[in-house]
């Protein structure tokens, strides 16, 4: 799946207003329903519905060097979700970076955002029906 990127300010602040917003250790995300998704789909050579992602980290956070690097981690942290295919899609997405953010790993910022998109109710349900497998037993179950 691929997504492009947000250009307009104004899209920025329409997601900032009115979008839900959920934040992890890292990363905060605001996700808002794309009004234009039909169009992007009938221009999209896929006939696909795309997101459009933008990422916003503050000029407080370092130089121009540092804020470059944090959009790659972010980025590189989104492109298994993307290759996985477990985004739903037709969504304006815009990740906000945290202090802190440029010593981490890609895939622990990966982990956040798995764990925000879930709260944000912005991932798919398995292809095949069944329910994901839990991290462990069942609450109240015994294992010999």
């Amino acid at each position: 799946m691929k997504e492009t990127a947000i250009r307009e300010n104004h899209l920025y602040q329409k997601t900032f207003q009115r979008g839900r917003r959920w934040s992890g250790r890292y990363v905060t995300v605001w996700v808002l329903k794309d009004l234009n998704a039909r169009r992007l789909k009938k221009a999209n050579p896929a006939k696909a519905y795309v997101n459009r992602i933008g990422l916003s980290v503050p000029k407080r956070e370092s130089g121009a060097i540092g804020r470059n690097r944090v959009k790659r981690i972010i980025r590189e942290g989104l492109r298994p979700l993307a290759k996985e295919g477990i985004l739903k899609t037709g969504y304006l997405i815009v990740i906000s970076a945290k202090p802190g953010i440029e010593r981490r790993k890609s895939y622990e910022i990966e982990a956040d955002l798995r764990y925000i998109f879930r709260k944000l109710e912005m991932l798919r349900p398995p292809e095949d029906g069944k329910a994901p497998a839990a991290a462990g037993p069942a609450p109240g179950s015994q294992t010999p």
